[in-house]
């Protein structure tokens, strides 16, 4: 499909969306929202894609959301447009999203990269929630997200001060997976993508899935959703082959059955 904020392409079972406002680093205008989070959701349907790597450019991952269309509107306006809908969408795609991150990653970026599984950022990355400065607040997750990622103390002292923090610090806290420089994150990324693309989907899936449950329910919940999601996987052509290139010494065909 032809985008007019986003480019796609695909290689090696990683579908690729990039963010394409490079003028306005990336701001998240509703148009391009409704664009990316209509592709993520194409891209989970795609049985030819494993895995999704989203990213922006060197200079900038998402500078946050566009102020232009924001300044003048009224509470009510926003509340019946209901911009964070097609955010709650982004959680429900079920295929890993690994995040290349570089540059400016601030508010509505910052959520938008906490939204990614698994994140490769830049030595160049900027990354914070700074909407306080702006006399409002995250509304996409910013306050949530971040907490549960670095904790309480350090996601008030981001929010309250509206200052960034390094991509050195972010993996400090928890907040992405790897530093890389400038020049390899991308292809650090993509790396990454396709060694998850190589795994058997069903269980890539359903993995993805138990591990949110941690932060969702009780425990021994938890741990009956894991059990339930062991016992499904043995029913799955993926176990068999899996299993069986095992003790023949050789690499598995998963075929996501």
């Amino acid at each position: 499909m032809a985008y007019a904020y986003i480019n796609t392409s695909r290689e090696d079972g990683v579908g690729i969306v990039s963010l394409n406002r490079p003028k306005l680093h990336n701001a998240l205008n509703f148009a391009l929202m409704e664009e990316l989070v209509g592709e993520l959701e194409r891209l989970d349907r795609d049985e030819q894609i494993r895995v999704i790597l989203l990213t922006g450019n060197d200079k900038a991952f998402a500078a946050g959301a566009d102020i232009n269309e924001m300044a003048e509107a009224s509470a009510i306006e926003i509340m019946k447009y209901d911009q964070f809908a097609v955010w709650d969408r982004i959680a429900r795609v079920s295929k890993p999203i690994v995040g290349a991150a570089s540059g400016f990653v601030l508010g509505g970026g910052c959520e938008l990269m906490m939204n990614c599984d698994i994140v490769i950022a830049s030595e160049t990355a900027l990354i914070g929630q700074p909407e306080i400065k702006l006399g409002i607040m995250p509304g996409a997750g910013g306050t949530q997200r971040l907490t549960r990622a670095v904790g309480v103390r350090k996601a008030l002292e981001m929010l309250l001060t509206g200052e960034p923090i390094t991509a050195k610090q972010a993996l400090q806290y928890g907040l992405v997976n790897r530093v890389v420089p400038v020049e390899s994150y991308y292809q650090e990324a993509l790396k990454l993508a396709k060694q998850i693309a190589e795994q058997p989907p069903l269980a890539v899936r359903m993995i993805k899935k138990a591990v949110y449950k941690a932060d969702d329910v009780p425990l021994q919940d938890a741990l009956d959703y894991e059990r339930n999601g062991f016992y499904l996987l043995l029913a799955s052509e993926d176990r068999k082959e899996g299993m069986q290139a095992f003790l023949e010494k050789r690499k598995a065909r998963f075929t996501g059955k």
